[in-house]
Parts: structure tokens; sequence; C-alpha cells
């Protein structure tokens, strides 16, 4: 029943707290061994109910938390007195030893043994309750399975159906029968005295259910007026205060007919949890209205508006269904009925459940939302998939569960059906639910209905799918003592070696690392903004203090956090050691590219800003990371090196240390051309221009002679060898316009053909 589970999932919440809570208490040993004698003895022969061996888990799992505590006692003393020991050294081999310190050592260890004592009794405890309790968890699962798998009665027998239709209208009989409103005059005159407060809690009832809409519909016109419009979060918290005004309504209505004091015993206990029914129908219709709502303004869910309609129709139907179930559950408790009752009351609300089942996954299995990748093509989102997947699982199930529950598996096909019906619930409460987060994000960020596609969102929905895990492991058979025990096993932690990690570790390490982690990063921060520019350190060294700085802070700060945390990771050396081998040849590269980039930093042959040359590409250096370096070319784009190839490889830096550089230039003149006259106009030119500097001077070098020209070269001296295409550009320009002043012929390339036997070429005449 729904109720049930519902209180299920609060002592789920609820027990692992309590747990952690719990203070240390003195132990009754005497208590515990009566207790797990008891409980042996039922495992051994399989006796009692279910609710029993439950009783008997919880008390086991009450000691079993009270000797993983005591456990733990005197830690720091045992530690303390071990230490001691190991001070004192072996005995030696013939057993004598100076008397003070045979003294030492035998008080020492009875000390020891008398604090050890407690704890490995508490051990040895704690392994038998931690075995009982696997044991009675196999029973109860065992007898779960075979719940499950029973052969039961088939529904459609019709030799049945009478037993059941007649213990029906016998159950409806003995409700009418315990009315008092015909049969005790007494009961009429109370009725009648009390008939004004049930009017009046009658027409709030009425007023609370009927015009919730239309209230909270005027309460969002004024709450609108402070923000927020068309995010969608007035919207969500409209609608919650309209169900909970209607959830309201219901709850005085059940209190209104619980006042008369006509309904009996049983009509009470129906209309006592009648808030019950209105929880699971307006919380349907809810979740309905927001899955596939009227307007077709960015639905959660990408069908059409008729899908949508179906949809919204079929949901509310599934909860006035989900409604009808828990009534029947509990007027079939009322009294003992015949085994073949059950499942044919039940058959006809699996089979409409699993026919309206059918729908929704047919209609979910439709969902087409799809985003256009870089390439421009469109492809189905992978919420999509999900949502058709889920779907599917709807369908097989809506068709599963009502023929299994035909052939006589009763049990078998209402595990399926209902549990999946409360499954698609949940998922569709964590999907209006990461929405409304997302639409509380765009609203607080400014960026409105682009906020949904942003990171938090994203993490707010995985957070909402791993609360919800507990839920559905429940509405799919798990117990609240699987969970508390997986809860308790979580917070012991698990073992490494022979170190025991838990989540308390965790937690320490990981605000220690992230307190070290800030503090390197803002110790780098005042260093490169505040210190270094104010010294006369290169720009160069500038960015190795601080990247150096940066690798040794993280390095202090794991460090601490692993000691903080009080982690031993020294039993995993060896497997470390072994582990070091397979990725040592794995990432060799990785690694020699991490200790060449750190020969960067301390060397600092190359430096941010750097003019440099390494395999055939020029270009400057715009970064220097761990692994590789940044080099922008003339082109603007930008060339990744592994720094191993630039420890390792040739590198041309024309900058280094300063940007006075040379630059050459060829000049070729026609043959018969005055070799002074070109050597002084190139002179000229070269002095001419205000980037070369006069000392040292300019240098004419008249090189050779080559097959076309004669061959001069310009050697400068650039005060920024950067400018160098500027510089060749302009020279190019002024000799040009030089030699065309002073006549001086540009060669070109000249050929002398002989011909061979010429007078083979000349024709009969």
């Amino acid at each position: 029943m729904l109720h049930r589970w519902l209180l299920s999932l609060a002592l789920c919440l609820f027990v692992p707290f309590a747990a952690i809570a719990q203070t240390s208490e003195t132990i009754d040993y005497d208590l515990w061994k009566s207790v797990a004698t008891r409980a042996e003895t039922a495992v051994d022969g399989e006796a009692g109910t279910n609710e029993v061996f439950e009783t008997l888990r919880s008390r086991i799992v009450n000691f079993r938390t009270k000797f993983s505590e005591a456990r733990l006692a005197n830690v720091e003393r045992i530690a303390t007195l071990q230490a001691q020991m190991v001070a004192l050294g072996a005995v030696p081999e013939n057993g004598v030893e100076p008397l003070a310190i045979a003294t030492q050592r035998s008080e020492i260890s009875l000390r020891l043994a008398e604090l050890q004592a407690p704890v490995q009794a508490a051990e040895v405890a704690y392994r038998r309750a931690d075995g009982l309790i696997g044991e009675i968890d196999t029973i109860i699962r065992e007898r779960q399975t075979n719940r499950l798998l029973s052969l039961g009665p088939s529904p459609l027998n019709p030799v049945n159906w009478g037993t059941a239709i007649s213990e029906l209208v016998g159950i409806f009989g003995d409700i009418k029968s315990e009315s008092r409103l015909f049969s005790d005059s007494a009961a009429r005159q109370t009725f009648i005295e009390t008939l004004p407060f049930v009017i009046f809690f009658l027409v709030i009832s009425v007023l609370l259910m009927a015009r919730a809409r239309r209230w909270t519909e005027r309460l969002g016109n004024l709450l609108r007026k402070f923000g927020g419009r068309g995010t969608g979060v007035w919207s969500f918290i409209l609608s919650v205060i309209r169900v909970t005004l209607q959830l309201i309504g219901v709850a005085i209505l059940s209190i209104a007919l619980q006042i008369t004091g006509m309904l009996g015993l049983r009509g009470e206990q129906l209309i006592e949890i009648l808030p019950i029914y209105g929880i699971v129908f307006l919380c349907g219709k809810w979740l309905a209205d927001w899955l596939f709502p009227r307007e077709d303004t960015d639905p959660l869910i990408e069908i059409s508006e008729v899908k949508r309609l179906e949809a919204r129709f079929d949901v509310a139907l599934l909860s006035a269904l989900v409604v009808l179930r828990l009534i029947l559950d509990v007027m079939l408790g009322f009294g003992e009925v015949s085994e073949v009752t059950s499942p044919i009351l039940h058959f006809p609300l699996i089979v409409c459940v699993g026919i309206l089942l059918f729908r929704v996954g047919h209609i979910l299995r439709g969902s087409s939302q799809v985003i256009v990748d870089d390439d421009g093509e469109e492809r189905i989102t992978t919420f999509s998939r999900v949502t058709r997947l889920i779907g599917l699982g709807a369908v097989i199930v809506s068709v599963l569960g009502p023929l299994m529950a035909a052939v006589g598996y009763f049990q078998a096909g209402d595990a399926l059906v209902f549990p999946a019906v409360y499954s698609l619930a949940v998922f569709g409460l964590v999907l209006v639910l990461q929405r409304f987060l997302a639409d509380v994000y765009g609203w607080i960020s400014g960026q409105g209905v682009l906020g949904r596609e942003a990171l938090i969102p994203a993490l707010a929905g995985f957070g909402l799918l791993v609360l919800a895990t507990p839920p559905l492991a429940l509405i799919w058979g798990a117990r609240v003592a699987d969970l508390t025990e997986l809860w308790s096993g979580f917070l012991q932690g698990f073992a490494m070696g022979e170190t025991r990690i838990s989540p308390s570790d965790f937690i320490t390490f990981a605000v220690l690392f992230t307190v070290g982690y800030l503090l390197t990063r803002l110790i780098q921060g005042a260093l490169r903004n505040n210190v270094l520019p104010k010294t006369k350190i290169d720009k160069g060294g500038q960015n190795a203090i601080v990247s150096g700085l940066g690798y040794v802070g993280i390095f202090l700060a794991a460090v601490v956090a692993i000691t903080g945390a009080g982690i031993d990771l020294s039993s995993l050396a060896i497997v470390a050691g072994a582990l070091s081998v397979g990725i040592g040849f794995g990432l060799q590269n990785i690694v020699s590219n991490f200790v060449s980039g750190i020969i960067l930093l301390i060397e600092r042959p190359i430096s941010e800003g750097d003019w440099i040359e390494v395999g055939g590409k020029h270009g400057y250096v715009r970064a220097i990371s761990v692994r590789s370096t940044r080099i922008e070319t003339f082109d603007r784009t930008d060339v990744i090196v592994p720094n191993a190839d630039l420890v390792s490889g040739t590198v041309t830096n024309y900058t280094r240390g300063n940007t006075i550089g040379r630059l050459i230039m060829n000049v070729g003149v026609a043959y018969g051309t005055d070799t002074k006259k070109v050597e002084g106009i190139l002179r000229e030119i070269a002095e001419a221009q205000p980037m070369v500097l006069a000392n040292p001077a300019p240098f004419i070098l008249f090189s050779g002679f080559g097959s076309d020209s004669l061959d001069f070269e310009i050697r400068m001296i650039l005060r920024d060898v950067n400018w160098s295409l500027t510089v060749k550009n302009d020279v190019n320009h002024q000799i040009l316009a030089r030699f065309v002043e002073e006549g001086i012929e540009m060669p070109f390339a000249q050929r002398d053909i002989w011909i061979k036997n010429p007078e083979a070429l000349v024709g009969d005449t």
C-alpha cells in the first residue's frame, strides 16, 4: 500500500541519521548473547514470520552499531603503547635483558592486553552480528522471491468469481451495518448537534477545492510584479500552492465526515486516509499538467498537442486507479478473505492500468526532441532517447504484467504494473523539479530561458536523480533494511590494503585540498600581479616562478590533505610499484613531456613572447604548460609542440635575451655593371633605414659571380628583429627605385643555344 511505502521512505531517510547520532553506550553482552542465540535458532529453523525476522534484525543492527563503536575504543592509547613496545625493541635471543627494560615491557604488555580485550570482544561480537544480519536478509529475500514466483489460481477462472463477489458484497455490508445513522437514535441526535460544524467544514472544503485555481491566478499576477516573468518560477510555485490548498480541502472534508460519528469503525478507517487518496490523485494530475501542458510553449516532452491531451487524460485515470487500488487494499484488510478473492478483484485494475501504461508508453516513444550540431545535421537529444527507452519499458510492462496475472502469477504481475506507474511518477517529478531549479537559476543569473542549458541546472538534475534512487529501490521491492545496510556500509567506507577510507576521510581530504589549492592560486595571483612586476626579473622568469610555485603548492596541498585525512598509503606501495611499470610504458611520452616542461621552466631557453623556429615552424611562444608549448605562427595559427621536442630537438630562438638580430638580403645585377657604384647605392639605402643600427654599420658583400648575375649581400643589424619583414620590404622598394634612376640593369636568366649540324635544318629548294 502506498501509505506504507511512504512510511518506509520516511524510515529510510531517518534511520541513517539516527544511527549517526547514536551515542556510545555500555554494551550488555549477556543480553546480546540471548538475542543472538534466539536469532540463530530462528535462522536455523527458518521459523517465524517476516515481521519477526525484521524485529530481530533491528535489534541486532542496534547491537552491531554499538560493537562498531566499541572496536574503535582506545585506538590512540593502543597505538601509543604499541609504539612504546617498538621503541623497546625485540627481546634478545637468549631472553636475557636488563631488569628495567623487562619490567617496562611487562607493564606495557599487561596494559596493552587490558585495552585490547574489550576491542577484541567487540570485534568478535560485531562479526557474529554482521553474519546474523546477512543470514536474516537471505531468508527474507528468498521468501520474497518465492512469493513473487508462486503460482496461484487464475482470475480468469469463472468458478472463483462467485466467491470473490460474495466476499466483496459482504465487506460492503459490514461497512453499511456499522453505520449508526439509521439504527441509533443517540447517534442521530449527536449528528444533528454537530451538523452546523459539518456544514461549515464542508463549505470550506468545497471553497478550497473549487476556488484554489482562481485564487492562485490572482496571487500570481501580484507576485509577477516582483520579476521573474516568463521564467516559469512563479507558475511552479503557484501550482504547488494550488495543490496544497486543494489537499487542505480534502483533509477538512475527511474531518467533516469523521466528526459526524456515523461511519462506523471500517468507514472511519477508509475516511482517515482520505488525504492520502487526495495526495495521490491531485499530485498525479499536477504532474500531468506539468509534463504535458495545455500550452505549446516549451513543453518538457516534445510531443504534439493532441498527444499531450491524451497523456494528461491517461495520467489522471492512472491516478484514479491507484486510489481505487488503495481503497481496495484497505477494504480487503478488514477481515479474512479467501486466496482467490484478492487476485480476482485486483485483476481488472491491473488490466486497466496496463492499458493506460501502454498508451502512455506509446506516447513517450513518440518523443522527438532534436538539436542541430555544428555540422548542421539534426540528431535526437539524449533526453529524447531516454524518454523513448522509458516508454518502451512501460509498453513491455503493460503487456507482461497483465499476462502474468492472468496466468496465475498475480504477485509478479502486480509487482510489475503498479511499481512501473510509481516509477514513471518519480521520473516525472525529477524532470519537473529539474526544470524548476533551472528556471530559478536562469532568473537569478539573468540568463532567462538560456540558463536551462548551463552546468548548474545539469548538476542539479543529477543530484535529483541520486535522491530519487532510494524511493525507486523501495518501489521495486527493496526493504528499508537493505537501504540502511547500504548506508551503514557507506559510512564505514572501503578498505584499500590495510587502510579503511570512510566518507569523512573523503570530506576531510576534499576540504584540505581545496583550501590548499585556493591558497596556492591566491599566492600565485599576488606574485603575478603585485610582487614580481616590481622586480627586475624578465617576463619569462616571472612565469617560471609562478608556474613552479603552482606545481609545488598543489603537491603540498595533496600531501597535507592525505595526511590530514589519515590515509595511510604505505600499504599501497607494492601495488603502486607494480602498476608503475605498466604505467611507465603507457605514459612514457607524457612523463617525458612533463619533465621537459619542468626543464623549460627552470633553464628557460625559451620564454613567452620569444620568436623561435622549431621543426620548420616560425612563430611566437604564447604559453608554456606542463605537457606542451603553444606557438603562434605569423599567419595566426596555433602550433602545439610537445615539450620533449623543444628540449631534445634543435630550436632557433631569434629574440632570446634581446631583440637585436641580423638581416641578410641578396641582390643581383647584370654583368657589366659598375660593382663599386652598386655597393655605394646599397650602403646608402641600408644606412638610411631607421631600424638598422649604425654600430656595427651595415656591410655590403660582393658575394660572387652567379650564372646570370653579379651577386651582392646586404648585411644589416636590426634593433628589433621582429621588424625584419618590414625592413626587407622597404629596402627592396628603394633598391628598385634607385636602380631604375641610375640605369642599372636587373639580371634575368640568359641561355645561348648552339645548333649542331644547322645544314640539316635547311630543306630541299
